[in-house]
């Protein structure tokens, strides 16, 4: 294991500091979050702990599956304690940009219903300005082309709809979300400082399921870097 991966090890393991008996968790997806969920089967099976999973993705599930942690699906709770997942960047103000797994509509809802929201990422993720990373948003595939075109109109860089990137699918065969959608990639740069306005203006967007835009939900971030793990407490978030 690199080192870079037993940084992420160590911070998925930290965050199981937020876990407590009786809860029901969401799991999120992701390389970093699913050292979370390897650890919380192990305090299931070792030492007694007691939770109830929400999935967020297939993928999750089949790893929370493997480790005997039983799950309930997002229609069957009206609530959950907290969420842990991942992201593939957050600012200043814990703002995140999700969805390079593809999952960020699940991830969004289950997030929404959450108490609270733990997020697990290495240093490579904190950002001064969103955007560095292409923005995925959730599309209608019949509304894609559509809604490609209306985003050109105000992305400086491309947009284009996610490819399959698996082996054994066609060049031009396009990646399916668990919904069945297709993802669209925005590539926005370092431009987005105000996350909540461009959330607003894209779902308004006819054919968008979900922006991948979390914003006012993350409370924490347990985040892993060449000097250690550390725990940055979001000040205006549910955990004070």
């Amino acid at each position: 294991m690199s080192d870079a991966e037993l940084l992420k090890r160590e911070a998925g393991i930290a965050a199981c500091k937020y876990v407590k008996n009786g809860m029901i968790i969401g799991l999120g997806t992701g390389s970093t979050v699913k050292h979370t969920i390897i650890e919380i089967g192990r305090m299931m099976d070792e030492e007694g702990l007691e939770i109830t999973g929400v999935p967020t993705s297939e993928a999750t599930r089949v790893l929370a599956e493997s480790l005997n942690i039983p799950l309930i699906e997002i229609s069957q709770v009206e609530s959950l304690d907290l969420t842990i997942d991942g992201a593939d960047e957050f600012d200043r103000d814990f703002s995140l940009i999700k969805g390079g797994g593809g999952a960020l509509t699940r991830e969004k809802i289950v997030a929404n219903l959450s108490k609270s929201m733990i997020v697990v990422a290495d240093d490579s993720k904190r950002v001064d300005i969103l955007g560095s990373f292409k923005l995925p948003i959730e599309v209608d595939p019949l509304q894609s082309d559509s809604v490609v075109e209306e985003i050109n109109g105000f992305c400086p860089g491309e947009v284009r709809i996610r490819a399959s990137g698996q082996k054994g699918t066609l060049e031009n065969e396009h990646f399916i979300t668990d919904n069945g959608g297709y993802i669209i990639d925005c590539e926005f740069g370092p431009s987005i400082t105000n996350p909540a306005d461009l959330e607003k203006n894209i779902s308004k967007i006819k054919g968008v399921i979900e922006v991948g835009l979390f914003i006012g939900i993350c409370d924490a971030v347990v985040l892993s870097s060449s000097s250690g793990v550390e725990i940055l407490v979001n000040p205006n978030g549910r955990l004070n």
